[in-house]
């Protein structure tokens, strides 16, 4: 069955659900307001001009999960996925995944987010598959290091090409549905690349490719 493969945030979600996490955190008193937001600020600024320094935002955005009890970060998690994913769930999104779900694909989501923050969200798209930055766990708690290779930029076709042979599957067929320039490594490896709701960068390369350009925002 062919792979399906779908970017997170600001692709399948109307916005990012690391910075939203980051705003959740803030809200909660959890972590220093003035000074979180504005590291979480020029983080997200940095990953969407294509410069993001991946080991230095994952320390950032590691530490509040090594910093706090795993049963209270799930009932964090649970109250942020309701309240703050679940509104930005794009309709257009679940249609897409829907259809590629009738057609008998095999649904995966690739996301430089860490699969705390993300576990949740692809089970609310029904999707199976999860590629996504793996933080640590020590004796039951988050060390606030990760485990493996990021899933961000070349890192997703590293991470994407062991879960191929880990199950014995193929690239045949596969399309990738990405808004980021960031994801351009992928979206080169696929058999069918799509840009949705791309940024400029991107936008810009697949009008010179003839890549397909859609929108899940309209």
């Amino acid at each position: 069955m062919p792979l399906a493969i779908f970017d997170l945030d600001n692709t399948l979600l109307g916005g990012d659900s690391d910075y939203l996490w980051g705003r959740h955190l803030i809200d909660l008193g959890v972590v220093d307001g003035e000074q979180y937001e504005r590291a979480n600020q020029q983080f997200y600024d940095d990953y969407r001009a294509g410069r993001l320094d991946i080991d230095a935002f994952l320390r950032f955005s590691l530490a509040p999960l090594s910093q706090h009890p795993r049963a209270q970060l799930e009932r964090w998690r649970e109250t942020f996925v309701r309240e703050r994913i679940e509104p930005i769930m794009l309709p257009a999104a679940h249609a897409l995944v829907e259809q590629h779900r009738s057609n008998g694909d095999t649904l995966m989501i690739i996301t430089a987010t860490n699969a705390f923050v993300t576990a949740p969200i692809a089970e609310r798209f029904g999707i199976e598959h999860l590629i996504a930055t793996e933080p640590a766990l020590v004796d039951g708690h988050y060390s606030g290091q990760t485990v493996g290779t990021p899933a961000f930029r070349e890192g997703k076709v590293e991470r994407l090409r062991q879960w191929l042979d880990a199950h014995a599957a193929s690239l045949s067929g596969s399309i990738f549905y990405s808004d980021s320039i960031n994801d351009l490594p992928l979206l080169e490896t696929v058999d069918f690349p799509v840009a949705i709701d791309p940024d400029e960068r991107l936008a810009a390369i697949a009008h010179e490719r003839g890549w397909p350009i859609r929108s899940l925002r309209s």
